[in-house]
């Protein structure tokens, strides 16, 4: 097995709990919309054990992406497990017969979904699991105490190791922190869209981890013509730019792109490791004005 060193190296989220900042997100292996089966399947395995061999320890999934779809695939190309690999996923939502995405946070769907989870991933306990509570891109304020509590029930009974956070404000991250420890958030970011700057800052301070999805969603057609003129300035592609940026942004930045090829795979990694210069970030630190 060859292996590659990654870039940004390593995060800790607790303990032994070591992901790779470089991680892979799963939710497109499954069919369009994230809904149905893998054009490829054999592809779809092939980028799974891939993205082991190439050194990543950190694959970002759901039960619901199919569903069921992504974490039957990673148990039937992966398990058993290696040792350092650590598979974070979420609760909070389930699939429709239209391929919506109702939200599912009573106490008794979030049990179903972990043990659903633990089931089709072929596993005893789950080492990250993400609440997932707001809308596509933004929080829904509220209380997430009920939620929340139900998840701290059954870390205490050992399904889960570690609780994560997503689509949240700050307000919900305290009122989770005061129930229960966090060893992650997981929210809509990128360069256009930065709303969460003094969030990101303050997790950093905390040593938790923020993991920002759509690194090339919500631009505007001028902020994309400015990233594009950037990539090719540098002779690289808008996803390579925006990803070492999010890199670059913060120690405790996790990425999780996502590709259904294996090729896309090593370009996206690839892409993370390029150095910005100075001037740059600071051009596209203004895109977000």
């Amino acid at each position: 097995m060859t292996t590659t060193t990654l870039p940004g190296g390593t995060f800790t989220l607790a303990g032994d709990l070591v992901l790779t900042r470089v991680g892979y997100g799963a939710m497109q292996l499954a069919g369009p919309h994230v809904f149905g089966p893998p054009a490829d399947r054999a592809e779809a395995l092939a980028v799974l054990k891939t993205a082991i061999e190439l050194g990543i320890t950190h694959i970002d999934t759901s039960d619901y992406y199919g569903p069921y779809v992504t974490n039957e695939l990673i148990k039937e190309a992966l398990h058993p497990y290696p040792a350092d690999l650590h598979i974070v996923t979420k609760v909070g939502a389930f699939r429709d017969g239209k391929g919506g995405w109702p939200q599912a946070l009573s106490p008794d769907d979030l049990r179903r979904g972990v043990h659903e989870n633990l089931q089709h991933l072929g596993l005893d306990a789950l080492d990250v699991v993400n609440l997932r509570v707001g809308g596509l891109e933004s929080p829904t304020p509220g209380s997430i105490a009920e939620p929340f509590t139900a998840m701290a029930e059954m870390q205490q009974e050992g399904l889960i190791r570690h609780l994560g956070i997503s689509t949240v404000n700050a307000e919900q991250i305290a009122e989770a922190q005061a129930i229960a420890p966090i060893v992650q958030v997981q929210n809509f970011y990128n360069i256009a869209n930065r709303q969460d700057d003094a969030l990101i800052d303050s997790l950093a301070q905390q040593g938790i981890a923020y993991v920002p999805y759509f690194p090339l969603g919500g631009f505007s057609p001028l902020q994309s013509d400015i990233l594009t003129h950037v990539a090719e300035r540098l002779e690289t592609s808008p996803m390579s730019v925006a990803l070492a940026w999010l890199l670059q942004r913060s120690p405790n930045i996790l990425l999780i792109p996502g590709t259904s090829s294996v090729a896309h795979l090593r370009d996206n990694i690839a892409g993370a490791g390029l150095e910005l210069p100075a001037d740059v970030v600071a051009e596209l630190n203004a895109i977000s004005g």
